[in-house]
């Protein structure tokens, strides 16, 4: 499908047209279950995202808008804000493996705050000082949220490498931030 397809779909969709919205979602789906996925790291919340995204879709075709940008585009914001509104609601766990971190919940709005802050800046520069190995195994576990048997798969190293490559990350990161 390219992507002048869309834009009469997208038309009809805003017609009431059922048939399109089948089509656009048979058609984009995959794409747009990956974006969802990519943000909320968990296929049950990407699915109420996606099943979300589309319901808007329904609603707000009419608003689409081809002089302005891509249905493509257009159609991942709309699964974008869906996931992230998903991930406000259910707030941020980050699990640590190690019991003492201890696990704790943030609030992205935590988040957003402490990265436009000072400390945001130290915070960046101090992980941009670490070694990569370190600096991934960090963002992997505190950003994205990964366990560290999740990290050492996805690094594909063995599981007490990825924790202690974590663990000495997270001293030096201590270490430059003192």
């Amino acid at each position: 499908m390219t992507a002048e397809d869309l834009a009469p779909l997208l038309a009809a969709v805003a017609r009431g047209d059922r048939g399109a919205l089948r089509a656009v979602y048979e058609r984009q789906s995959v794409r747009l279950f990956g974006v969802a996925n990519a943000i909320l790291r968990d296929r049950d919340a990407a699915a109420d995202a996606l099943q979300d995204a589309f319901l808007k879709v329904s609603q707000r075709a009419a608003q689409f808008d081809a002089s302005r940008g891509a249905a493509e585009a257009w159609l991942a914001a709309i699964v974008r804000h869906a996931a992230l509104d998903i991930a406000r609601a259910r707030g941020r766990e980050i699990p640590t493996d190690d019991p003492a971190l201890g696990d704790q919940a943030v609030e992205p709005e935590a988040l957003e705050r402490v990265a436009a802050s000072a400390e945001g800046r130290r915070l960046r520069d101090c992980l941009a000082a670490l070694e990569a190995k370190h600096r991934d195994g960090i963002l992997l576990a505190f950003v994205h949220g990964l366990s560290h048997a999740q990290v050492a798969a996805k690094l594909e190293l063995p599981l007490g490498t990825a924790k202690a490559w974590i663990r000495r990350g997270l001293l030096r990161l201590r270490e430059c931030l003192a």
